[in-house]
């Protein structure tokens, strides 16, 4: 008996490493999309919801009714490197049209149960006239309908939309095309994981330019680390401009609240808060980036990731999400050995800007000054002319330096190097990579 319980608790364990990488890599899954992993976060979510809270600070929320489990991750700086992508080959970055469509979209179909392609787009030319702050949306231009599309398409990934005849591509084509959708409101309110509704920050249209940095830091405050900076020391808001204190400063504190992207907490919060804080903060980042370099941390961070309670913490988590920890000199990295936390690859041979990226970095970590863009593009350049059937998009006037630059960005991204002084400088994390030979494999014909 006593065997078989052992043989229970390690599945129980092995259940919950699963699911933890699974929502990682997954924030929203729902039923429709994945039953099986579904029906694992479902049988585990108490332990799950407790792992996130008290590693992450993350709330998880989970409908086995409803068919979605949403885990709000919460970063207190904005974070570019992953974009809602396109559906179509290619899955290129949403652009700032794209986003917009998508916020206006998705308020229009809060109201509807059920809709069609032609009523919604409707809508949102109407509500995006109403609105002096936004761009008309003219359903008569190719370019809007496909834009349009890509934001459908993105939703139906989500499951807050369901096509229920039709094909939502087809509007592409015509305006007239006829699609009708079910909407899942449930899911629909869930997307946005901002723990401030953007309603409460609202200013008025002209303010926005001017504010826009601080309503953004005011989406992802968090009261549970302390006041606000959003508020006045006594927690009241200042009247006429919510979310943004302009009050007098705290005398105890003339400098105001700390800036949070300073990477410390707020400046009222108790030693209670700073702690919970401090360990939130570290593992977010751990378990949300490719890797963590000391250097990107505080000292109050790096203190209380070296401290034994710390590591004790890192490590017992690292553990229980099935990870392996690397802990170096430079840094530390979690090493997923299923690849199921993993959203994006490297080393990887899916795009040119990622092979470019690998062989780059030979030449970087050559130069620990770093090298400057026009370097870069004269070794992207090479490898072009070394590999003359490969690399076709790039084989245009520029194209070098398109390679260079897309394979920069790639590596930025996983934190292998960084910017500084106008230079492309390799950090510790690049060592670990080494280019031992390169074999052309053909490409399909274009």
């Amino acid at each position: 008996m006593s065997n078989f319980a052992n043989q229970l608790v390690v599945a129980e364990r092995e259940e919950l490493a699963r699911c933890i990488r699974t929502l990682l890599a997954r924030p929203l899954l729902t039923e429709r999309s994945d039953p099986a992993a579904f029906d694992l976060v479902r049988r585990r979510r108490d332990p799950l919801i407790h792992w996130f809270d008290y590693h992450c600070g993350w709330t998880l929320v989970v409908e086995p009714r409803l068919g979605y489990a949403r885990l709000l991750k919460v970063r207190a700086d904005a974070d570019a490197t992953r974009p809602a992508r396109r559906t179509r080959p290619g899955r290129a970055p949403f652009d700032r049209r794209r986003y917009v469509l998508l916020c206006v979209t998705a308020a229009e179909l809060l109201s509807v149960p059920v809709t069609t392609i032609g009523l919604l787009a409707d809508r949102v030319v109407r509500a995006a006239a109403a609105d002096e702050a936004l761009p008309a949306f003219d359903t008569a231009q190719r370019a809007e309908r496909v834009a349009f599309v890509d934001v459908l398409r993105l939703l139906e990934s989500y499951g807050a939309l369901q096509t229920v005849d039709g094909t939502t591509d087809s509007f592409a084509d015509s305006a007239e095309a006829k699609v009708l959708y079910r909407v899942d409101a449930t899911v629909l309110m869930r997307l946005l994981a901002a723990p401030c509704g953007p309603s409460r920050l609202a200013v008025p249209a002209a303010a926005i330019p001017g504010r826009f940095e601080a309503l953004l830091t005011g989406l992802v405050r968090e009261r549970r680390y302390g006041p606000a900076a959003t508020e006045a020391p006594d927690g009241s808001g200042t009247p006429g401009t919510p979310g943004i204190w302009e009050g007098p400063e705290d005398p105890e504190d003339p400098d105001g609240p700390d800036d949070p992207e300073s990477g410390t907490p707020e400046a009222h919060a108790s030693p209670v808060q700073r702690n919970l804080w401090l360990r939130h903060s570290v593992l977010r980042r751990l378990f949300d980036n490719p890797v963590l370099h000391r250097d990107d941390l505080t000292g109050a961070q790096l203190g209380y990731l070296t401290s034994p309670t710390g590591r004790q913490i890192l490590r017992r988590a690292a553990e229980q999400a099935g990870f392996v920890l690397e802990e170096r000199a430079e840094g530390f990295l979690l090493v997923d050995p299923d690849a199921i936390a993993t959203d994006s690859k490297f080393p990887d041979d899916a795009s040119h800007a990622k092979v470019a990226a690998l062989l780059l970095l030979d030449t970087l970590t050559a130069s620990p000054a770093g090298c400057t863009s026009e370097q870069l593009a004269a070794e992207a350049e090479s490898l072009l002319g070394r590999f003359p059937r490969w690399g076709k998009a790039y084989r245009t006037e520029g194209g070098a330096a398109a390679l260079a630059s897309d394979a920069v960005q790639v590596l930025a991204e996983f934190g292998l190097v960084r910017g500084e002084g106008g230079r492309v400088v390799p950090r510790p994390a690049a060592a670990r990579y080494r280019v031992t030979g390169a074999t052309l494999k053909e490409e399909p014909p274009a």
